[in-house]
């Protein structure tokens, strides 16, 4: 696996970079700001970029919009930001483009190994890796549970595999149906999680955050 790091703090971005080294991947680039982080992609064409929110130059969202054009230049790209803390309206922003591939982890994590290592390697296989606390703020006045008890077994089936990344095709080769029946599972799917087209987040991302929620909990 190949990764570009960007963290403005030369301790933290140097520490993961021999974390990650120790473990056998390969670190094939390091980035102090968000311009170098796009640049350092650009050249070397990483598996996954680790990006921190808040980068040089105006230390806001720059390292979100670096993520959203890398990920536009090269939709095959897996991303795994890392926040100090829960950032709700960038959440929101980054989602947007789409959830495969992609993670969002609160800073925190990074000490628990295990649970780092784990969550990169769920992004890089095109999954979803999102910090358990920003799942509980995101929908800190839902009721998860309850909402997701009205899903069928297959219902769940189908939620279970848009959670790993694939898209509708590949959830109807997993569960050997046709894309019409997948559909009509989604569309199920989104209604009884309350989930309205009008809703600011996407519908893909909000019912797997909801799964993605629930499943940590259980």
């Amino acid at each position: 696996m190949r990764i570009v790091i960007a963290e403005d703090d030369p301790l933290l971005r140097e520490g993961l970079a021999l974390l990650l080294g120790a473990e056998g991947l390969d670190v094939v680039a390091t980035a102090g700001t968000a311009e170098e982080a796009l640049s350092a992609i650009e050249t070397h064409l990483p598996d996954v970029a680790v990006l921190d929110v808040r980068m040089p130059p105006t230390h806001t969202d720059d390292g979100v919009r670096a993520a959203v054009e890398a990920r536009r230049r090269h939709p095959g790209l897996r991303v795994l930001m890392l926040s100090a803390y829960v950032e709700q309206s960038f959440v929101g922003e980054l989602l947007a483009s789409g959830a495969t591939g992609l993670g969002y982890l609160l800073k925190e994590r990074v000490g628990r190994v295990a649970e780092f290592l784990d969550a990169l390697h769920r992004v890089a296989a095109g999954g979803t890796a999102i910090d358990p606390e920003v799942v509980v703020q995101l929908f800190a006045r839902t009721s998860r549970a309850k909402r997701l008890e009205r899903l069928t077994p297959r219902e769940r089936d189908v939620l279970a595999l848009m959670a790993e990344g694939l898209g509708n095709r590949a959830v109807a080769d997993r569960l050997f149906v046709t894309d019409g029946a997948v559909h009509k599972h989604i569309r199920s799917i989104f209604a009884k999680l309350d989930l309205s087209p009008a809703d600011k987040v996407d519908r893909r991302v909000a019912a797997v955050l909801h799964y993605l929620a629930q499943t940590r909990r259980s």
